[in-house]
């Protein structure tokens, strides 16, 4: 259920809060709140752990310069270091926060990554308030988006009890189960049978986990639904309607939980002019000698940070002197090969890259096995350029501002451009101006299957997949969609992957030892891969600053 703030741009902390106050009192787990609140929050201030200035001198080298990469030297800058980021990429920054502009202004404009934030991930809200970015609500003036499954197609206001239903095999007992309460069982019944401590455990890292929350994670998705009861019609109608379940069913049951948990898709919020103005706030602020949340510091206080677009590490080498940590990397501008030796290192790339970069001496034994092993979901999103919003026209395929609808077709779900939501009336605004369309949302096979076929195929498909879902005649959308670009995660070489997931067993096996530093407390790794928030910014930003704690303090326990 929605809260009542829910279309409030800007919304203040209180603002935020009370809508995940009543988000928990409506979903009957009011005693959640706190724990969601407690878990989600940033990390304590660097310099409340170790005095500002403190790491004057010490060379600091981060691998990737993604938000993760970014965040981290944001926070050791404090402490005097001498910071240099090291990354790949040559024409752009973000890493997997992706915003391209389809004109010269910054008005219309596709999100290839990172795209919501829910009002519940205080750590990204942190960043947000420090840099004063503007955010705008991402939930839609009236739900009229399409529901396409089984060649049936559905507002969804409609009855999908009447309508989807009777369109697979389920039991008599489901048949008589409203969509919503079918929904909700299936997603949250597990969960809800341990205590809130417990289930806090979803949004943390322990060395331990009660028994009670590891049977969780060490289930996938389908074999909750399977040991709930559900029919394979059930679960083939979950998939339909919830194309991401659906994609994700092999899945740890407990890393899907975790966004249910926390409610990470009710009053979700998008930066204004585009997510990726939070990693350049933090990018524009390594050039000011007076950064937004430094508060008092001065500038003998602050340290430096160089950032070094077009360097792909290939190398990350422990010295036998003084335990120094030498980082090997090719000059993609130039083709040269050079290394440079840091004190310390915060390896940020993702597992997926990391696992092809010379690693000397080997890092422990559990920590490669996650390099190896660790699960990453592929992703793909394919955005049209449209001349006129056919979506908004006041017609039967249209009417729709804001939102997604779903499908069971190749595309998966349909993102539809915010821009609009506020506008009230919506006389105030025309469809007959441009917009970015989010034509194709995708994940795991989904993607595989969608992002392997020839462009000029795969544009049509998409275009067709849209017709059908809007009930539009094929060919309807070629003279409104003047541009398409395609980003599909796997085939991005620095990445390979979209972001990191749980199999089942893997949060146990992996996620705290991934947190312990190597080389004698010399190297991190930081990401969303290295935190309970896998695949948002929450996580990437939580992991950034609690890494640059435990750094400063291993610096200050041993060497001041």
């Amino acid at each position: 259920m929605q809260s009542s703030l829910n279309l409030v741009n800007n919304p203040t902390d209180e603002q935020r809060r009370r809508m995940l106050k009543e988000t928990c009192e409506n979903a009957g787990r009011p005693e959640d709140y706190d724990y969601i609140l407690q878990y989600l929050s940033p990390p304590p201030e660097i310099t409340s752990i170790v005095p500002a200035g403190a790491l004057k001198g010490v060379k600091i080298g981060i691998v990737g310069g993604g938000l993760a990469g970014l965040a981290s030297a944001y926070e050791l800058r404090k402490l005097g270091a001498d910071i240099t980021i090291m990354e790949a990429n040559t024409d752009r920054i973000g890493g997997r926060v992706y915003t391209y502009y389809y004109d010269a202004n910054g008005q219309y404009y596709g999100e290839y990554g990172a795209y919501r934030i829910p009002v519940s991930h205080e750590t990204t809200w942190f960043y947000i308030n420090i840099f004063g970015l503007d955010t705008t609500s991402l939930t839609p003036p009236k739900r009229n988006n399409f529901y396409y499954v089984h060649n049936v197609r559905i507002r969804v206001t409609d009855s999908i009890e009447q309508y989807i239903y009777p369109k697979y095999n389920l039991t008599s007992e489901e048949q008589n189960t409203p969509w919503r309460a079918l929904k909700e069982y299936a997603d949250t019944y597990r969960f809800l049978q341990l205590t809130a401590e417990e289930r806090s455990q979803l949004i943390r890292i322990l060395p331990e986990y009660s028994p009670e929350f590891l049977s969780l994670t060490e289930i996938s998705l389908r074999q909750n639904y399977e040991m709930l009861g559900l029919s394979q019609g059930a679960i083939e109608l979950i998939s339909g309607l919830d194309p991401a379940a659906g994609a994700l069913l092999n899945v740890s049951y407990a890393d899907i939980a975790s966004d249910d948990y926390s409610f990470d898709f009710v009053n979700i919020f998008g930066i204004q002019g585009g997510m990726v103005k939070l990693p350049l706030a933090f990018f524009d602020s390594f050039k000011s000698k007076n950064p937004k949340g430094y508060g008092s510091l001065s500038q003998s206080q602050i340290g430096s940070v160089s950032y070094k677009a077009g360097h792909i590490v290939t190398g990350i080498y422990l010295s036998d002197y003084k335990n120094k940590i030498v980082l090997k990397y090719r000059n993609r501008i130039d083709g040269n090969d050079a290394a440079d030796i840091f004190d310390y290192v915060i390896c940020t790339i993702p597992l997926t890259a990391l696992r092809t970069v010379d690693i000397r001496p080997r890092f422990t034994n559990s920590k490669i096995q996650a390099i190896m092993e660790q699960y990453y979901t592929d992703a793909m999103k394919v955005s049209f350029f449209c001349n006129r919003r056919f979506w908004e026209r006041n017609t039967d395929y249209g009417n729709i501002i804001g939102g997604i609808s779903f499908t069971d077709l190749p595309i998966q779900s349909i993102l539809y451009p915010p821009d609009h939501n506020s506008y009230l009336p919506e006389a105030s605004c025309t469809s007959e101006e441009p917009g970015v369309l989010t034509a194709s949302y995708t994940l795991a096979h989904n993607s595989v299957r969608l992002g392997g076929m020839y462009d000029n195929l795969r544009y049509e498909t998409i275009r067709q997949n849209v017709e059908e879902v809007h009930g539009l005649p094929r060919g309807f959308l070629s003279s409104f969609v003047q541009y398409h670009k395609a980003v599909h995660w796997n085939a991005e070489p620095l990445y390979r992957g979209a972001f990191s997931l749980d199999l089942p067993g893997q949060k146990k096996l992996f996620s705290y030892e991934l947190q312990q530093p190597e080389y004698n407390g010399r190297l991190y790794l930081a990401g969303e891969h290295v935190s309970a928030k896998h695949g948002w910014m929450q996580g990437a930003l939580y992991s950034a600053k609690d890494t640059a704690n435990r750094l400063a303090m291993h610096f200050f326990s041993k060497y001041v």
